[in-house]
């Protein structure tokens, strides 16, 4: 099993590279095989397409990011929110830079919702985003960091749709915006206070 983990990391991580290279719509499945060394049958077993490889990229990013909250929040070096939100809103800043992979694949998605197959994805996506959201406001709420009576689903469908729309600003303005991880705290402590 740990050899169809590492092939499966492997072809993420070269979806990731050559999108960074060519961008979404150059990169092609054909690609991904002469960059990782598999086999067509290899690629096809976990994907059936490259739009489905781009959507588990795409969540595979926000997987990590919850990930490092969970650990972030549970240290016991971790007194109150700082921390994790800090965390939290240096990702978002990362994740919604015009320059970054699953930016670029966000608004390469996006871009296709005509597509029934594509729209379902895109749905998945913001419904998985939304619940991790719900998900992080809920520990804090366990901790004792986030108020008791915050309304996480509120929260959480104002920080998806703050970063959802951060995604398109910052291809619009192409690296210009001036929105720090500072401002972004403060926010979000704003919203959870």
């Amino acid at each position: 099993m740990a050899s169809a983990k590492a092939s499966f990391q492997t072809i993420m991580d070269a979806a990731e590279a050559l999108i960074q290279e060519k961008g979404c719509r150059q990169t092609t499945l054909q690609d991904i095989i002469r960059h990782t060394g598999l086999s067509k049958g290899a690629i096809y077993h976990y994907v059936s397409s490259k739009d489905e490889l781009f959507a588990l990229v795409l969540k595979a990013r926000v997987e990590q990011m919850n990930a490092k909250f969970g650990e972030a929040v549970t240290r016991p070096d971790t007194s109150g929110l700082g921390s994790p939100l800090k965390l939290i809103a240096e990702g978002i800043i990362r994740s919604t830079s015009h320059q970054d992979v699953s930016n670029k694949i966000f608004i390469y998605l996006l871009s296709q919702m005509d597509n029934p197959k594509i729209e379902a994805m895109v749905q998945d996506m913001y419904h998985f985003t939304l619940q991790t959201c719900t998900n992080w406001v809920e520990i804090g709420k366990m901790h004792k960091v986030i108020p008791a009576e915050v309304d996480g689903a509120k929260v959480s469908e104002f920080l998806t749709m703050f970063m959802y729309g951060m995604r398109v600003n910052n291809t619009i303005v192409q690296g210009q915006s001036k929105m720090t991880a500072e401002d972004l705290i403060a926010l979000m402590t704003k919203a959870l206070g």
